[in-house]
């Protein structure tokens, strides 16, 4: 009997067992980093420097339209874009992650969990290159972070948590439904600019924050990464909002994961 054809495995079991490898899914992200750029003499930093220029261009272009300081708006933005990178990385090849595994899924006998977490681990190794931007942006305004910026490490692990599990939805329903792959594109490139990322909550008008701010989830996953690292702690109902998603969220993935587990394979 097998971890990936067993029908009797549960959704828990297949999670469990897949942390318990953790360093497989590692291996396997690290190679897909490696594989990528090796040829390339900077490896990742590429896409490093690719998001520097688009955050320097933006940053001058939104900060000139909005008026702002640009020792204000340009760290603002920064982390914003990298965040939101992050996030729409993660959530369009998380549609894919059982997908582009098929023919791994189909003759070795793994954890369907793997398979996120190695997406999950491959966009965050590009995470930790691109945010190397944030501190040389502070040091060009002469700024520094300060004790604030420690909630970035419960942040991560709490935004982590809620990309994780609507990776696993969306890969069960992106398996079986392969057109939705699509539409949630469409959804993350219409999500960026209802949510402040290249503008400031304070610019919009009252009457909309609640539909762009408070209801809208990515704002309150990017605040309580972006506040801490911008000297704030972030809003009691960010924090909120995000734990509340995490454990709620988590509920719903394991028993869609649970339902459909037997199924994934039939699909593919």
């Amino acid at each position: 009997m097998t971890i990936a054809n067993s029908q009797k495995i549960t959704a828990w079991e297949d999670i469990t067992a897949a942390v318990n490898n953790f360093h497989l899914a590692a291996l396997l992200g690290w190679q897909d980093v490696a594989q990528r750029y090796r040829r390339s003499s900077v490896g990742a930093f590429w896409l490093t420097i690719n998001m520097g220029v688009l955050i320097g261009a933006l940053g001058l272009i939104f900060g000139t339209i909005f008026r702002s300081p640009m020792s204000e708006f340009l760290p603002f933005i920064c982390v914003g874009l990298i965040m939101w990178g992050y996030f729409s990385q993660l959530i369009n090849e998380g549609c894919l992650s059982f997908i582009s595994n098929t023919e791994t899924m189909l003759q070795l006998p793994l954890p369907f969990f793997t398979y996120i977490l190695r997406t999950w681990w491959r966009n965050s190794i590009i995470l930790f290159h691109n945010i190397v931007i944030f501190p040389i942006v502070l040091l060009l305004f002469g700024k520094f972070m300060g004790w604030t910026a420690l909630l970035v490490f419960p942040a991560f692990v709490l935004v982590s948590l809620n990309l994780l599990w609507m990776m696993v939805v969306l890969a069960v329903v992106c398996t079986r439904y392969r057109d939705l792959t699509q539409i949630i594109q469409n959804v993350m490139q219409v999500g960026m600019y209802v949510t402040p990322i290249m503008w400031q909550p304070h610019q919009l008008p009252a009457d909309k924050s609640m539909l762009m701010l408070d209801l809208n989830p990515f704002y309150h996953l990017i605040s309580v990464v972006r506040e801490p690292l911008l000297g704030q702690t972030g809003t009691a109902l960010n924090w909120g909002v995000v734990a509340g998603m995490a454990i709620i969220g988590w509920v719903i993935a394991l028993l869609f994961l649970n339902r459909y587990r037997s199924r994934i394979t039939y699909w593919l």
